[in-house]
């Protein structure tokens, strides 16, 4: 008799257990977002756009690279002498250098967003923003065509 008690105040326990977790809230799922399709005279556009951006960065990064990494310290500087450089010269050749590589990276990765904008693009979802759905302003697009987010949730990102 003892036993089936026992017995019987577990399975209470258990059931219990059972639904304190269902009573627990799953994790939302996220939303599917709808995508509104832009015209194709639109994406056209804005492909012709985005080309013509990335044509110019991809030229300024070459440029910028050309000029800090093959030329030498002693031709930057100007002085062809076979004199010894002074520690300051030297500092700032090496800021200089640095601080072109890093133009050169940020402009790198502007040509990755512009290369995810015109995947987008042929994909047809250009326009929309990626994380909230809604259509871009077009006046943000003209200004910032390989922007992927609407002002809302740009600001909410920059925020973070």
């Amino acid at each position: 008799m003892k036993k089936a008690k026992k017995a019987a105040k577990a399975k209470r326990r258990v059931a219990k257990r059972a639904k304190a977790i269902k009573a627990v809230k799953a994790p939302a799922r996220p939303k599917k977002i709808k995508i509104k399709r832009m015209p194709k005279k639109d994406l056209n556009k804005y492909r012709a756009l985005l080309v013509k951006e990335r044509e110019k960065i991809g030229g300024g990064i070459d440029h910028i690279t050309q000029d800090a990494l093959k030329t030498s310290q002693r031709e930057a500087s100007g002085d062809l002498s076979g004199y010894s450089f002074h520690m300051a010269d030297v500092a700032s050749d090496n800021y200089e250098v640095e601080f072109s590589l890093g133009r050169a990276s940020d402009e790198q990765n502007i040509l990755y967003t512009i290369d995810e904008a015109l995947k987008r693009v042929e994909d047809g979802s250009y326009g929309s923003c990626t994380q909230c759905g809604k259509q871009i302003p077009k006046k943000r697009l003209n200004a910032l065509p390989h922007t992927e987010l609407c002002i809302a949730c740009q600001f909410k990102n920059e925020k973070k």
